[in-house]
């Protein structure tokens, strides 16, 4: 018996290392010339000057490595933290800084930046003259400085940037100065953690409604509270040009300071206890006090409790005082919004949200500037007699935009939009703002007329525009529009006959331009080259057809170099999309995107297996309907095999798309919208699904744009989960997802437990877990491996997969 005992153990040994022996593979790197995408060089990010006149090219890196992207972490409260810097452990850098004048000269580097970069937080001084950033050292974040003049930047002073939450760094309206989060001297060590632990972890809930979505990265015990503590503890302190460092205000966590636009005050809001483990530090007990320049208390504003109990319904948002801000176009006068629906929008209510004004020394009791009937979505300052206010409503699909006299506060003088966000081509645009003095943002006014730059979407695809508007009588004037064969987007207003545009076509990638609008004519300012010149010859085109319903789609058609229809017959096709909901049809069927946009063939989408002998539908429409009382998920299923079948029918009509050999896939909800269609029809050979949610039963509050919970509408969730269909899925799928996946709803959880269902039940499936990654892939080795993985994939069920049903057997692995 004990030789037996002893067999079956060794037997059962020689399986489990078997197993684990293709559990882990080497990364494998990708076919040519998809191995050159990944090395492609990287365009400059470009932050104009406040006047326009000079550009900041911020030079970016290309992907970093698996080693970079595996260095340490702390996940603490929905955040991601570098412990050796106390900064992003997720937040790419640039190499360096180049100053260019918006003309035809060249760019000149900025000296003085460290040879290893880590450049981040990038911002101009109000008076243009300065540009401050930070730099990732080796166990803390530096403050530089960089003259604009010389193009020579310094460590302005020896002090530790706290970046571990956005808004660390902010210029002084003087321009002289800059409002810093910094590590405070008496920090101490990092907390350890315990050995044992003191106890268990409890949480009780006595009767409370407090309905959560789902969060990833939240805190979950003691310890994590003393480290999130340790890693928010902050110092705001005051730096001038000149180095000296004074503290502002005591000691607090997670502190982001807010100068006024006359310098005489500084907001500071504050994180406080206790803290939450249901939901992420945005939610946490927070404070808004103001103090003066010397650093003295001059009124605490408001102090908000912890939000655990927020409506989960679209539009509901917390109670007390939110989006608390200085008034752009005034010296010293706070504006915040607070709920009248006790923030929750699934309540009757004729008024949704109020907007207080509170003006410098801050004794008076706020003023009523307007009530809104929905829920509240920002305000653009002009000056003392205008203001447009936003507002929205999520079930209705609504948004509103109208005018305010602050002068005379209490009402709404004139409605210039109210329109359907579901609406592109009903889209007037967006307001032009200017940056002033002070280093605030107004409306910018031009002879007495406001400015609008949009999209500009037609069916004749997107053309974006520049137009002025008389505010009393509403009659708009085009300034520009795009023409063919071109691209062309307004980037910024430099005078009354210039603008700087941002300019590209099919086959010349984006740059900068000045144009006259009195003559046309163009002046370049930058000459960013082709990234992949060898791909130029990529054909590319827009694809319209329509659903059985008759709802308008698109998609966009890519075919190989070379590529010839008469001779070369139907290719095998990979399908890209990503399903949106709507509550109109009519406004379902718009087009977006534009045929004069250059062929950016990412290594992050589907465009790249173009150069592996397939057609690429690229963004194929998904629309999913529900208009009236009707929900779209209602016929979620039914209404993506219907977009599907409308996308390979247009293909076979083009005769490029082999029917018989079309893969599905997509990412995070084109995850889930893979393995639904492969579960419910038989359109595809195979499916590539990453990053996805595949049992919505996991999350139970409500996911996407689906407003029910689980307890409401359990057919939902259960009809719309592929889990809950695994034995209906009889086609090849490639499951793909970051191990450290942050995204809410996403947990890897969810691929697992679906491939193990898959296996279950004798499906042919693979997973691929890839260390260290999040929601998007990041490392070279991570890039290039799902680039092989996916062409593998292709070429085994896809390809090579002839007309049977049956699937073929994969090729050979390195190992």
């Amino acid at each position: 018996m004990k030789l037996r005992i002893s067999a079956l153990f060794v037997l059962l040994m020689i399986a489990l290392n078997a197993e684990s022996s293709e559990a882990q593979i080497n990364y494998q790197s990708p076919p040519s010339p998809l191995d050159r995408l990944i090395n492609a060089p990287v365009t400059p990010s470009v932050q104009l000057s406040p006047d326009g006149s000079l550009m900041a090219l911020l030079h970016r890196s290309s992907l970093p490595s698996i080693a970079e992207v595996a260095a340490p972490e702390m996940r603490l409260a929905g955040m991601r933290i570098n412990p050796r810097i106390n900064g992003p452990s997720r937040s790419s850098a640039y190499l360096g800084i180049s100053l260019k004048s918006v003309d035809e000269s060249s760019a000149r580097p900025v000296t003085g930046i460290p040879a290893s970069g880590g450049v981040r937080n990038v911002s101009w001084s109000p008076d243009g003259q300065h540009i401050a950033f930070t730099v990732n050292s080796a166990d803390q974040i530096d403050l530089y400085v960089a003259e604009v003049s010389t193009g020579v930047a310094r460590r302005l002073a020896d002090i530790a940037v706290n970046d571990a939450t956005f808004g660390s760094v902010r210029w002084h309206p003087s321009s002289r100065s800059l409002l810093v989060r910094a590590i405070p001297e008496g920090r101490g060590a990092m907390p350890v953690q315990p050995v044992a632990p003191k106890g268990p972890v409890v949480q009780e809930n006595l009767g409370e409604q407090a309905p959560a979505r789902t969060y990833q990265d939240l805190l979950s015990n003691p310890y994590d509270e003393d480290l999130f503590d340790w890693f928010m503890a902050s110092q705001v302190l005051h730096v001038t040009l000149d180095g000296e460092v004074k503290p502002l205000g005591p000691e607090g966590l997670a502190l982001m300071p807010s100068p006024s636009p006359d310098g005489q005050y500084i907001l500071i809001r504050a994180l406080h206890r206790p803290f939450s483990y249901l939901v992420p530090s945005g939610r946490f007990p927070h404070s808004y006090t103001i103090y003066d320049m010397d650093g003295q208390l001059v009124r605490e504003v408001a102090r908000l409790p912890l939000a655990e109990n927020v409506p989960v319904a679209f539009g509901s948002t917390t109670t007390g005082p939110r989006s608390m801000s200085w008034r752009a176009d005034a010296s010293a006068t706070l504006v915040w919004v607070e709920a009248l629906d006790g923030g929750d929008a699934g309540a009757e209510a004729t008024w949704r949200d109020e907007v207080f004004m509170l003006p410098a020394p801050f004794e008076s009791a706020p003023t009523s500037l307007v009530k809104l009937q929905l829920r509240y979505g920002g305000i653009q300052w002009g000056h003392e007699s205008l203001a447009l206010v936003r507002e929205n409503w999520w079930s209705t699909r609504q948004t509103k935009t109208s005018v305010l006299d602050p002068s005379a506060p209490g009402k709404i003088t004139k409605v210039l939009f109210d329109r359907s966000t579901e609406d592109r081509y009903g889209d007037p645009g967006s307001f032009n703002m200017m940056r002033t003095a002070q280093g605030t943002s107004v409306l910018r006014m031009q002879n007495g007329q406001l400015l609008l730059s949009g999209a500009g979407a037609s069916e004749e695809g997107d053309r974006p525009f520049l137009r002025s508007m008389d505010l009393e009588t509403g009659k708009m004037m085009t300034l520009f529009q795009s023409e063919a064969p071109h691209y062309e987007r307004p980037v910024t207003v430099i005078d009354e006959s210039h603008i700087l545009t941002i300019r590209e076509s099919v086959d010349v990638p984006a740059n900068y331009f000045v144009r006259n609008l009195e003559d046309g004519s163009l002046m370049a300012v930058t000459d960013f080259q082709h990234p992949y010149p060898e791909l130029a010859a990529v054909a590319k085109e827009e694809l319209a057809y329509k659903r059985a319903d008759g709802v308008p789609l698109d998609a966009t058609l890519y075919l190989p170099p070379g590529y010839d229809v008469e001779r070369d017959g139907p290719l095998p096709t990979l399908i890209w999309a990503y399903p949106r909901e709507f509550k109109n049809a009519a406004l379902a069927g718009q087009r977006s995107g534009s045929p004069f946009r250059f062929k950016n063939i990412s290594y992050s989408g589907a465009i790249p297996y173009v150069t592996q002998g397939y057609a690429v539908l690229d963004g194929a429409s998904m629309p999913v309907i529900g208009e009236g009382d009707q929900e779209p998920n209602d016929t979620f299923r039914e209404q993506l095999v219907a977009n599907a079948q409308a996308a390979i029918d247009a293909g076979v009509a083009r005769g490029v798309v082999d029917p018989d050999r079309v893969a599905i896939a997509g990412h995070s909800y084109g995850a889930f919208m893979t393995a639904n269609l492969l579960a419910h029809s038989d359109l595809f050979r195979a499916g590539i699904a990453r990053s996805g949610a595949y049992n919505r039963t996991l999350t139970p509050f409500g996911f996407q744009r689906e407003e029910r919970l689980f307890w409401e509408s359990p057919e939902t969730y259960y009809t719309m989960s592929p889990f809950m269909h695994v034995d209906k899925v009889n086609e090849p799928i490639l499951l793909i997802h970051g191990e450290a996946d942050n995204n809410s709803g996403t947990f890897p959880l969810q691929s697992r437990r679906f491939y193990g269902a898959l296996k279950g039940l004798g499906k042919t499936a693979r997973l691929v877990m890839l260390p260290h990654e999040s929601h998007g892939y990041r490392a070279r080795e991570s890039v290039g491996h799902v680039l092989w993985e996916t062409t593998r994939w292709l070429d085994t069920y896809v390809k090579n997969a002839g007309t049977s049903v049956e699937v073929a057997e994969p090729s050979g692995l390195d190992l």
